[in-house]
């Protein structure tokens, strides 16, 4: 018997839920090249994304025998964007893994319902609200002029360069030695971005990307001109 997966198509992605979050995604994989089909329950919002997306239904996606006429099933990967509706999400998630859906992204409001999320099918949970108000209160409070947070304590940043490291190279300045932070790339206005090397040297005007432990990148942004 053949495997199931061999019938799917990786770049195509079903998005439930066309709200702000799932609308967004849905937009973004468009732009990315990917064949979108948008589901909703809500005729209005079918309606307001029917030209912008490859295919727009409006369905009960807890339905299953809904979902196989829609040929979900031929779907590898599912975004669920329903966020306020608790049960629906769930159901929602619970019937994209019934028929089939390998990986499933969903939208969570609170940790309590990301948990539940990925015990009935959910692979990956995400949780915008949350994310999005911890790095605005980064960009705020601190000189970081973007900044991306990850589960396990690291993050990335995008700084200044602090006075200290103008014109001399990576090697020199040792800011991994003494701050605990690596240089992943330098960028100029106007120019592409450089990946960093051990001779790189830092201009004047420079933005760095650096990585490390989320409370070493703060330290170092402290410093940042």
């Amino acid at each position: 018997m053949a495997d199931k997966t061999e019938n799917q198509t990786p770049d195509n992605v079903v998005v439930v839920g066309l709200g702000r979050f799932g609308g967004s995604v849905a937009e973004s994989l468009v732009n990315l090249g990917h064949e979108v089909l948008g589901i909703d329950s809500d005729p209005r919002i079918v309606q307001d994304w029917s030209d912008r997306l490859t295919h727009v239904v409006e369905a009960d996606a807890t339905d299953t025998d809904a979902l196989r006429q829609l040929g979900v099933q031929e779907f590898s990967r599912a975004v669920v964007g329903i966020g306020t509706n608790l049960e629906t999400s769930v159901l929602t998630v619970l019937t994209l893994s019934e028929v089939g859906v390998g990986e499933i992204w969903a939208k969570a409001t609170s940790v309590k319902h990301g948990q539940i999320l990925s015990r009935v099918g959910a692979r990956h949970v995400v949780y915008p609200e949350t994310e999005m108000g911890a790095r605005v209160a980064h960009l705020i409070t601190g000189r970081m002029l973007d900044y991306i947070e990850f589960d396990d304590g690291f993050a990335i940043a995008k700084v200044r360069a602090p006075q200290e490291a103008l014109g001399r190279s990576l090697t020199e300045i040792g800011l991994r030695s003494k701050w605990g932070v690596t240089v992943v790339g330098i960028k100029m206005p106007g120019q592409e971005f450089t990946y960093a090397r051990p001779e790189t040297v830092v201009p004047d005007g420079c933005l760095l990307i650096v990585a490390g432990d989320t409370s070493k990148v703060e330290k170092f942004a402290g410093v940042t001109k």
